[in-house]
């Protein structure tokens, strides 16, 4: 598919992976609408030029609001699920089992709130958009490297990443009659604005922990392979690792 005159959804579009993927897709000659909480969207400074929508990826009402605002724009064909959350907690520690609440948020905001905004994007591109080439759509969800190696602490993060991972082939079958194409990219360490956070020291680290290139990804290279998922027809159905040969050692 060729993004170009097309509509495209990035949710968790105002900063990180999400923020590059609206960048490159407007690069490309596609309209982009950027849904985010509010405060995200007023801290990555979203211009109008990105459309902005302030809305949780959990809220239906709201994403439906979103996605009529991208459909008033054009044909909805590219939609890129970017957000998420992590809260890192273990099982249980000294006889105190980990807050029920924490974990079913995280599986809430990444997992349920991924397929929220997948279910209403293949929705809309089944009523509104007619076929071109032989493709109606085309929806890229995120999951992690974690989804496979997680580690200590990171007991709702794996969970609702492998929650997306696993539901990446089921959807590509669901949609397949609709000629909807769906697929997965399952980063590793990405220099975001949450590892922004941790000292120079550990990001040091953690870029040596990757065999090769042994640094941090960079967002560009994520929104990269977004863009060529959306060119390549025949990727459908697959969760594509981005992480430089990395696997995750338990802590």
């Amino acid at each position: 598919m060729n993004p170009e005159g097309a509509v495209a959804l990035v949710a968790g579009g105002a900063s990180g992976l999400g923020r590059a993927t609206a960048e490159a897709l407007r690069s490309r000659g596609a309209t982009v609408v950027v849904l985010d909480l509010e405060g995200g969207l007023e801290r990555g400074n979203v211009g109008e030029d990105l459309h902005p929508v302030a809305a949780d990826v959990r809220d239906a009402e709201a994403v439906s609001a979103a996605i009529a605002r991208a459909e008033a724009l054009g044909p909805l064909r590219i939609c890129v699920n970017c957000a998420g959350i992590g809260d890192p907690a273990v099982t249980a520690r000294d006889g105190v089992p980990l807050d029920l609440d924490r974990f079913k948020r995280v599986v809430d905001v990444n997992l349920v709130g991924t397929f929220n905004v997948a279910r209403l994007a293949a929705a809309s591109m089944q009523r509104t958009v007619d076929p071109v080439n032989g493709e109606r759509g085309v929806i890229v969800n995120t999951a992690s490297v974690a989804a496979y190696e997680g580690q200590i602490g990171q007991i709702s993060y794996a969970a609702s990443k492998g929650g997306i991972a696993s539901m990446t082939l089921v959807l590509a079958r669901d949609l397949a009659r609709s000629q909807i194409r769906c697929t997965t990219i399952a980063p590793g360490i990405f220099d975001t604005p949450l590892l922004g956070e941790l000292s120079e020291e550990v990001r040091a680290s953690l870029a040596r922990s990757v065999p090769h290139p042994s640094r941090l990804g960079r967002p560009a290279e994520f929104a990269a392979l977004v863009l060529h998922i959306v060119e390549n027809e025949m990727l459908n159905g697959e969760v594509i690792r981005l992480d430089g040969a990395l696997r995750m050692a338990p802590r």
